[in-house]
């Protein structure tokens, strides 16, 4: 019997109930950490520093694509100093006294390299070239579904999913962690994975890398937003609180 509990709140127990079976109940178990290839769990007390070596990531070189945007600076010479450039369609540059050069497909460093070796043909002593992205336009991925920020963002380094989309500003309150896919054209054949975040973040596998042209899709909790609407509907006099999984 509920004795001593009036009507509404009668409601609001039932309501939690009905809510916390649909939902899958209020947990369980603690989830694992732990198990990805090469990763130590230790105690907090054993959390070791990083070197100097670690605070310095190796980033996958980025390749230069077609309206890419460079800055192109000859060190010393007035004429040739801080010039944007953009990449045309056909993935080449046009550059004073060189003329055409072929970039696309090459890194900064390789295309510092070829022009220098251009310019000296042309006379110049000892030419220092210097190129930088200003803008990227050819090698991006996709976040879509359930983000703050869905787009198009630029693959910059190495580019992993909890880094994607944390790009995208975080998931939002109705996304399903444990359905998020990406998409990937190779060899003009179409491929789908998915992943559980939650189980990245706990590294009980690794991050997946994320390479131009994916696209990353978070999952919609459809139970979330079931409860969300209930209580929004719903005159309850007093909160109601689940652990949603």
């Amino acid at each position: 019997m509920n004795v001593g509990k009036t009507r509404p709140e009668r409601m609001t127990q039932s309501l939690a109930l009905a809510l916390m079976l649909a939902l899958g109940g209020c947990g369980g178990n603690r989830p694992p950490v732990g198990g990805a290839a090469g990763l130590s769990v230790v105690p907090a007390s054993e959390f070791p520093s990083p070197t100097v070596n670690d605070l310095v990531p190796d980033p996958r070189p980025y390749r230069i694509g077609p309206l890419d945007t460079l800055v192109i600076d000859v060190f010393g010479n007035e004429d040739l100093k801080a010039r944007e450039i953009q990449v045309d369609a056909s993935g080449r540059i046009s550059f004073p006294l060189i003329g055409t050069v072929e970039v696309a497909g090459k890194t900064p460093r390789e295309v510092e390299t070829d022009m220098t070796a251009l310019l000296r043909r042309q006379y110049l002593r000892d030419p220092r070239v210097t190129v930088n992205l200003k803008e990227i336009v050819s090698q991006n991925f996709t976040v879509g579904g359930e983000v703050t920020e869905p787009g198009v963002y630029p693959v910059i380094g190495e580019m992993t999913l909890l880094r994607a989309i944390a790009r995208a500003k975080g998931l939002t309150e109705f996304s399903k962690r444990r359905e998020v896919i990406i998409f990937r054209t190779v060899g003009q054949r179409k491929y789908a994975a998915l992943y559980d975040v939650g189980a990245i973040e706990r590294g009980v596998y690794p991050d997946p890398q994320v390479f131009s042209n994916d696209v990353v899709m978070v999952g919609d909790s459809k139970s979330r937003r079931i409860f969300r609407d209930v209580l929004t509907a719903s005159p309850l006099v007093a909160p109601v609180f689940l652990l949603l999984n």
